[in-house]
């Protein structure tokens, strides 16, 4: 059955998501899954049996919209021991369900038609629908090769009066590259003086490498008060399937922000945000993360090295790109697929990430797997 009018697509250049591409592809031909930025091992059965014990308490009914005040209350005290921020749980923390979420309530709230927002690329894949769903325009910095670093005087030059957001992503993804303090004093001086908001998704916050520290926008007092930051409860604490995410902002913004919010989801998942609120006591959950996917990232790294794939620096979040153009000069998204059927190692092209499909012969993997899993995949990923 097919609705026998025309339908004028809001997203004309939009399909299935290259996540769902390649994790069907994955498991169609029985292929180890390093595409889809997920862990495959378990949650700490400590956070399962709390989620438990308030569905059996009771909390199954709407949450307050802006979330729980127990884990709002725990987010700020977290927030301030760690970046040295002050955040009202009350009026400047909001619980969301999940960070995709929580960027296209903000895009929603801030975006009218005819604004435009800057992307960093490769970027997200959900920034710029939603941009482009509230009526606004993405405009393009690439990042430069082969560190992924921001050029500030290409962003300086395409600022004008229609520039309403900025979006930043530290820890990145898909490259894994990090922002440094030194770029947050360049996005500082760029923007003052301007009406200019920032978006700054920084969900990969406890996942950087090196013993460098995360530089939170929350850390700069003068792009705090002109900016959203968006976390993920999934990416800490390996629940991406929770759907669990938080927006610190001043209240202004915030107000803004729970207009759009209220009307998209309302609220979010009530026994979850008890449970995260009690576990959040237990801070080597967050604090020992780095160590944990640091060694992740090293060991995987160790076990291609021997491979005809050329390492990319990875600073941060749980993705390793892998240069391939010494085994062929196909497509990305060619070689992905041929990777994912003939040699049963699913990963992510990097175009994907770029508006007009930058293809500079680089893959996407995810270490956030057993141990097990990385040698099975590097088995594979060295015959080649």
């Amino acid at each position: 059955m097919e609705f026998p009018g025309s339908i004028k697509s809001k997203l004309p250049k939009s399909g299935t998501s290259i996540f769902a591409v390649m994790t069907a592809l994955a498991n169609e031909h029985l292929a180890i899954n390093l595409a889809q930025g997920f862990p495959d091992f378990d949650v700490n059965p400590k956070l399962t049996e709390l989620v438990n014990h308030y569905m059996k308490a009771g909390m199954n009914q709407y949450a307050p919209m802006p979330g729980v005040m127990k884990l709002r209350e725990k987010i700020a005290a977290k927030t301030e021991e760690l970046y040295s921020a002050v955040y009202d749980p009350d009026k400047e923390i909001t619980i969301v369900p999940g960070a995709t979420h929580g960027i296209f309530a903000i895009i929603s709230a801030m975006i009218k038609e005819g604004d435009e927002v800057i992307v960093l690329e490769p970027c997200y894949d959900s920034y710029v629908p939603a941009i482009e769903l509230n009526g606004g325009r993405a405009v393009y910095v690439e990042l430069k090769q082969p560190d992924y670093k921001v050029d500030w005087n290409e962003v300086k030059k395409l600022i004008n009066f229609h520039t309403k957001l900025i979006i930043i992503n530290t820890p990145h993804n898909p490259s894994g590259s990090i922002l440094s303090a030194q770029d947050m004093q360049k996005l500082e001086k760029l923007v003052k003086n301007t009406d200019i908001v920032i978006v700054s998704d920084e969900v990969y916050e406890h996942i950087i490498f090196d013993k460098v520290e995360h530089q939170s926008i929350a850390r700069y007092p003068k792009l705090a008060e002109r900016s959203f930051i968006v976390s993920s409860f999934g990416k800490t604490y390996h629940t991406t399937g929770w759907k669990m995410g938080y927006i610190l902002a001043p209240s202004n913004l915030t107000v803004e922000l729970r207009k759009a919010h209220q009307f998209i989801a309302f609220s979010t998942n009530t026994p979850i945000q008890y449970a995260v609120a009690d576990y959040m006591d237990d801070k080597d959950a967050y604090m020992q993360l780095n160590a944990f996917y640091q060694e992740k990232r090293d060991y995987f790294r160790s076990l291609v090295k021997g491979s005809k794939f050329k390492l990319m620096p990875c600073q941060g979040s749980y993705f390793q790109l892998l240069q391939y153009s010494k085994i062929t000069q196909e497509k990305d998204l060619d070689f992905a697929k041929r990777l994912t059927i003939d040699h049963k190692v699913a990963s992510i092209p990097v175009s994907v990430f770029y508006h007009k499909k930058n293809d500079h012969n680089v893959l996407r993997f995810c270490f956030a797997k057993g141990n097990e899993t990385l040698e099975k995949a590097a088995e594979k990923l060295l015959k080649i």
